[in-house]
């Protein structure tokens, strides 16, 4: 409840009093959007497999992996808050199975923020705070607190890509 409280008092004082709600979560939506799928499109094809080895890293996921888990997350949250069932198949967390290659992680990540802004769109100031069903089987949580996921759990990805990216001398997009 703190997360959507946040969201709304920051993007009413950013944004003029006339901003809808639907509008404060696409908003900040669209902002990971943007970094998350500029940087999956600017690592390397051939380094989707890298993770690294040296230091607290062992186990951790690629690349790849990154990009995937934070799909199917989305798209996890995103039909919580519309309270449907995922329209892909997301291996729990994991992402599929046969997504593998750049192409198929950027397409699979693209589609999961489309489907999050469906989601963002359907929230208004009533529904916002209605229980609906965790994706995660936890207690019932509030319909925007599960949307506002899409976001922060996104930029937790983000970062550890943005290492990533740049262990293998891509300086993200963002930082350009």
């Amino acid at each position: 409840m703190k997360s959507c409280a946040f969201l709304i008092f920051f993007a009413v004082t950013s944004f003029g009093a006339d901003t809808t709600v639907a509008k404060i979560y696409e908003d900040q939506l669209s902002g990971i959007e943007k970094e998350m799928v500029s940087l999956a499109e600017a690592m390397p094809a051939d380094r989707y497999d890298f993770a690294p080895t040296n230091g607290a890293f062992k186990g951790v996921r690629t690349f790849a992996e990154q990009t995937k888990h934070a799909a199917a997350v989305i798209y996890l949250v995103a039909a919580a808050t519309l309270e449907e069932k995922p329209p892909v198949d997301t291996n729990g967390e994991k992402g599929p199975d046969s997504i593998r290659t750049k192409a198929q992680c950027v397409a699979f990540l693209k589609d999961a923020f489309a489907y999050a802004h469906k989601a963002m769109k359907s929230l208004t100031p009533a529904n916002q705070v209605q229980l609906v069903k965790s994706p995660f089987g936890g207690p019932p949580e509030a319909r925007g607190n599960a949307a506002a996921v899409a976001v922060w759990h996104s930029f937790d990805h983000y970062g550890q890509m943005v290492v990533y990216a740049r262990m293998n001398n891509v300086v993200p997009p963002a930082s350009q």
